[in-house]
């Protein structure tokens, strides 16, 4: 079986969000996928299955500890792999536990998808998220998945250093972090905490950003924004909200390519 690794949300190797992308022959047991994952050691790795007679690819993620419900960066390093490789040319469709993906690429190498929006409510940060973050919140939410911090100013965001022991307490997936962006070329920024899950800081978050999106698109009053995330990689994700939808467009780079042992 073929397998990648490929940075999404750039076009510069090194740069974005490394993930694992494995094109399956056949099924293969969970356990399986865990431990490839574990042995791949990127915040996610895809597992992707080829449709049938046209249907849709059967798409799923795993962290080095535990399987995801949705994730943006391994979704454009599996699309790109599938393009890049000619498996693939048009729109592609996958199979998910958060539904039926959509994705699209553009002339210029842009790849657009199409997830499910995630609003954020207003929340009261539960015990030990304030302090296990290190930041003075100005606004706390909370989606399906995660929390949302809001923080007073970019340097505040960059400047986030949370204990992840404590972080890990947290009942939820993950936390972002964000403040409305004061540089240029982008709208808003963010980072993402997620060690209940076995990730740390993830470099550039796709899932997190179907709940940023609408949240900025709210209180900006734009439809389309960019987001950048500050993690030591750095990464951007273009974002139009579109009703319940949330399209995340960037690009991607393949870094290697081999055939599995196992």
């Amino acid at each position: 079986m073929r397998i990648y690794t490929v940075d999404s949300f750039t076009d510069e190797v090194f740069r974005g969000n490394p993930a694992g992308v494995c094109l399956l022959d056949s099924a293969m047991p969970d356990a399986w996928m865990q431990s490839l994952a574990a042995e791949m050691r990127h915040s996610e790795t895809a597992f992707l299955l080829l449709g049938e007679n046209g249907g849709p690819h059967s798409l799923r993620w795993f962290t080095p500890a535990a399987e995801v419900a949705l994730c943006g960066h391994a979704t454009l390093a599996t699309a790109h792999v599938l393009y890049s490789t000619g498996i693939a040319s048009g729109a592609l469709e996958f199979s998910t536990k958060s539904g039926i993906l959509r994705v699209t690429r553009d002339g210029n190498g842009v790849i657009t998808m199409d997830f499910p929006a995630k609003a954020v409510t207003e929340a009261a940060p539960p015990r030990g998220l304030v302090e296990a973050l290190g930041v003075e919140p100005v606004r706390v939410g909370k989606n399906v998945w995660d929390y949302l911090v809001e923080v007073e100013d970019e340097e505040a965001v960059r400047a986030a250093s949370p204990d992840f022991t404590a972080l890990e307490a947290v009942d939820a997936r993950g936390v972002m972090v964000t403040a409305e962006a004061s540089g240029e070329g982008a709208d808003y920024v963010s980072r993402f905490f997620a060690p209940r899950v076995g990730v740390p800081e993830d470099p550039v978050t796709g899932s997190a950003h179907c709940a940023l999106a609408p949240y900025w698109s709210a209180r900006l009053g734009r439809d389309a924004l960019t987001g950048r995330q500050l993690s030591k990689r750095g990464g951007e994700i273009r974002t139009t909200v579109r009703g319940d939808r949330v399209e995340l467009a960037g690009r991607a780079v393949t870094v290697l390519s081999g055939e599995l042992h196992v």
